[in-house]
């Protein structure tokens, strides 16, 4: 019987045979009491009485997949004589149920860098029915390219794994519909919600904004040499970034009110005469663990100022000169140098 069959349903039975005449021939039929199936005996036009089933409340089969009943057959002689049968209904099913997941949502946490293929999590849905009708495959619903590329979901175990390289840097979420169908074309829907953890995959990275290529010697300390921009693209501890000058240098970081900025100013006076330049390395390191750094190489040339005077090679000329010596002979070549540069170390002598 269908579990889908209306009430009122008949279903005749077969009739009982008693070879006996007359009164001990005449049969009545008794069904043992079930709340789903009366006994009804028709008349035929030979005057025999036909046992039937009838169908009193609607079968569930996901409730009652089976029914048994005795039929009895009592002649009408003195003493009574009866014969019995067993009555086996098997219902068979109809895809009335649809798969239903074992959650409305499921969520998961992944590390960006985790392997491609791994097992993000599993969904799972169940169907009362039996067979084709209770068999469920699982496929995405209605999910753009985006997550396909990155996520696949198995049609029977319902596993979902990453086919693609997770970024958190480039979508740290993920919220998509999976579908669970079964045999018959009945379908349940979940939502999967799917976080991207960081990981500290990205060095710090260094923009020199503006650099002074060169300074006046003289320039007083405090002069802003540099403005940097430093940029983790990674998240909470891991893009929490702080620099460092390598090496003994007349300059210094300080941060300005951009927390991802840094300015390099001087805290000391120069001396173009001591260093005509200044190769800096300005290192960026962030605070993952382990920490990744990142750096550049900054390069200031010191620009002479005028601040040296020139200097004989001899504080005091002595010359002897005797008195007919002719006029315009050479008593003496005097030298000075001037340890400036470009036009400021250009002697004249008075």
């Amino acid at each position: 019987v269908g579990e889908l069959i209306l009430p009122g349903a008949r279903f005749p039975l077969q009739m009982a045979q008693d070879p006996d005449v007359g009164s001990n021939s005449l049969l009545s039929y008794q069904l043992t009491e079930n709340p789903s199936f009366r006994l009804e005996v028709k008349e035929t036009p030979s005057g025999k009485k036909q046992p039937e089933l009838v169908l009193e409340a609607a079968l569930d089969r996901e409730k009652q997949s089976s029914f048994e009943m005795v039929l009895t057959a009592v002649d009408g002689g003195s003493p009574a004589r009866s014969g019995t049968v067993q009555i086996r209904i098997n219902v068979t099913d109809a895809n009335d149920n649809a798969p239903v997941f074992s959650k409305s949502s499921y969520e998961a946490r992944v590390r960006e860098n985790v392997p491609t293929g791994s097992l993000v999590l599993q969904v799972r849905a169940t169907d009362a029915d039996a067979g084709s009708n209770g068999r469920v495959s699982y496929s995405f619903s209605n999910v753009p390219d985006a997550v396909r590329t990155v996520f696949s979901i198995d049609s029977e175990s319902g596993d979902i794994r990453n086919v693609g390289i997770l970024d958190f840097e480039e979508r740290n979420k993920y919220t998509f519909e999976v579908e669970a169908m079964d045999g018959g074309g009945l379908s349940g829907h979940s939502q999967v919600h799917i976080e991207i953890t960081d990981e500290n995959d990205n060095e710090p990275e260094i923009t020199t904004l503006s650099v002074s290529s060169s300074v006046p010697e003289d320039s007083p300390p405090g002069t802003v040499v540099a403005l940097i921009k430093v940029r983790d693209r990674d998240s909470g501890e891991n893009g929490k970034v702080w620099c460092e000058l390598e090496g003994e240098s007349p300059l210094s970081i300080v941060a300005s009110s951009g927390s991802s900025y840094k300015v390099l100013v001087l805290v000391k006076a120069l001396d173009r005469e001591e260093a005509a330049y200044h190769e800096l390395v300005l290192t960026a390191v962030d605070g993952g663990d382990p920490p990744r750094t990142g750096s550049t190489r900054i390069r200031v040339v010191v620009l002479d100022a005028n601040d040296n005077a020139p200097v004989f090679n001899q504080q005091v000329y002595t010359v002897r000169v005797r008195e007919d010596v002719p006029v315009g002979s050479v008593l003496l070549t005097l030298s000075a140098t001037d340890a400036d540069d470009g036009t400021n170390k250009e002697v004249k002598y008075s």
